[in-house]
């Protein structure tokens, strides 16, 4: 038996005929009546495979004329290729962590690039300064304060390699190797991995609809010298940090003089009501680190991260920057200070906060007509992925593996814990979902995917 709705395997049918070359246009399908009784369903099971195929554009209505392949059928993508190797330029569909490339305004950013280069003089082709340009300091320090509450001086303000860098640099300054974290699990992946590489030791915290467990943190080690937390948007399970929890975290951290890493990676993408406020903004003991990142924000190959740290580190950091030396290349540092001073960043970011809720409205309704049945995907107010429940007996893992043969980049939720066994789903992106017909392919590829998973894994256990 199909594990799939009757109307969408009637839907399939059509799409596969017509991908085929066995129907083509301007032919005459049969009427929802025929179709009904040859298939022995009800009308309305057909009628809604036809207004899907309508309204996709591969049906046409010709009222009592009946109903045709329409004359111009939508352009059908090409289906994901098998995986690629990691190093393979290019992003892969669903995945995780870009921003729309295709949405960003490289004519504007080419023409700061080219200004840039024009003011270059003697001084610019210098290494620069360890801490970030003083440009871009200052350009991060006025938004902060405008857009996410958060006060600070050019002097607390240290520019990065990316979170990698910033993370580099935050173990380096805090001498973490050996110290205990707090940790989210589930958690950011690549986060965990640089700290474990650094040394740190890190102690699972659990992360519920208020996220973080911050009682749950102390019970299991009241005295750990950092807390690492996406209070925004929490990475991957898209919750947030609520109010009574986040004074909490506070309160922990101002009564053991222990630090809290807020990293803010996309808090400005909340598409019901105002993005949240930065929990740096509620930080009266200033015992909050602040991370943020361009990165996410305009383009990954950017590579800018940034910390805002308390008066107290700035000394330590500065040593630190000095130590490492990991500089990011000065003409993209001051190109982003334009971009950021001429009020062209917030201006972006609207429009994508438009476009995101656009694409992520795309994907959803299209898992939800495609992948009924086999997943459920989780409200979430805001954030630049997607978590969906999987509501079959298959390990996440190995729908994500088969996902990625088939060239989809989606990760096992369990993928991404510390303590196995307690959740169970597929993480992707969806900012790069450009139309309605991309998102019902995507869909469809991993609704294949599942029900193979689920094949096999019946086979095997029969």
């Amino acid at each position: 038996m199909s594990p799939l709705p009757k109307y969408q395997e009637i839907y399939r049918r059509f799409r596969l005929a017509i991908d085929q070359g066995q129907l083509g246009p301007g032919d005459r399908v049969p009427s929802v009546r025929s179709l009904a009784l040859e298939l022995n369903v009800a009308r309305g099971t057909v009628e809604a495979a036809y207004q899907l195929l309508v309204s996709e554009g591969f049906f046409e209505a010709r009222g009592q004329a009946g109903t045709v392949i329409a004359g111009a059928l939508p352009q059908v993508p090409v289906k994901p290729q098998p995986a690629v190797p990691s190093t393979a330029p290019g992003p892969r569909p669903l995945q995780m962590g870009l921003p729309a490339l295709d949405a960003f305004p490289r004519k504007l950013w080419a023409r700061l690039v080219t200004q840039q280069v024009r003011r270059t003089d003697a001084d610019s082709l210098a290494m620069g300064d360890v801490r970030g340009a003083l440009a871009l300091r200052v350009a991060i320090a006025n938004y902060l304060a405008l857009y996410r509450g958060v006060e600070c001086t050019p002097q607390q303000v240290f520019v990065c390699a990316g979170y990698a860098g910033c993370l580099t640099l935050l173990c380096d300054a805090l001498q973490m190797t050996g110290q205990r974290c707090w940790f989210e699990d589930p958690g950011y992946l690549h986060a965990r991995r640089l700290l474990v590489h650094q040394g740190v030791e890190l102690v699972p915290v659990p992360v519920d609809g208020e996220g973080l467990e911050v009682e749950r943190g102390m019970q299991r080690d009241r005295q750990a010298r950092l807390a690492i937390v996406t209070p925004a948007h929490q990475s991957p399970l898209g919750v947030a940090l609520s109010p009574a929890r986040r004074q909490a975290l506070l309160e922990w951290a101002r009564e053991q003089g222990s630090w809290v890493v807020e990293d803010d990676y996309d808090s400005e993408f909340r598409y019901r009501g105002q993005p949240l406020a930065a929990l740096k903004s509620q930080d009266v003991g200033d015992r909050v680190i602040y991370a943020g990142s361009f990165s996410k924000m305009l383009f990954p190959g950017l590579r800018l991260g940034y910390w805002v740290v308390p008066v107290s580190l700035v000394e330590a950091f500065g040593c630190s920057a000095e130590r490492l030396q990991q500089r990011s290349a000065q003409l993209l540092q001051l190109t982003a200070a334009d971009f950021l001073e001429q009020g062209h960043f917030t201006r972006h970011l609207k429009k994508m906060r438009q476009l995101y809720a656009q694409r992520r409205g795309l994907l959803v309704e299209a898992l939800e007509v495609h992948c009924s049945g086999f997943l459920r995907v989780d409200e979430q107010a805001g954030g630049v992925n997607l978590l969906a429940r999987l509501l079959v007996s298959v390990p996440d893992h190995v729908v994500a593996e088969a996902a990625d043969r088939a060239g989809l980049a989606v990760h096992a939720l369990s993928g991404w814990m510390l303590e196995p066994g307690r959740e169970q789903g597929v993480v992707m992106g969806f900012t790069n979902v450009v139309t309605a017909r991309d998102a019902a392919d995507l869909a469809m590829v991993l609704h294949r995917v599942i029900a193979q998973c689920l094949s096999v894994a019946s086979i095997t256990t029969a």
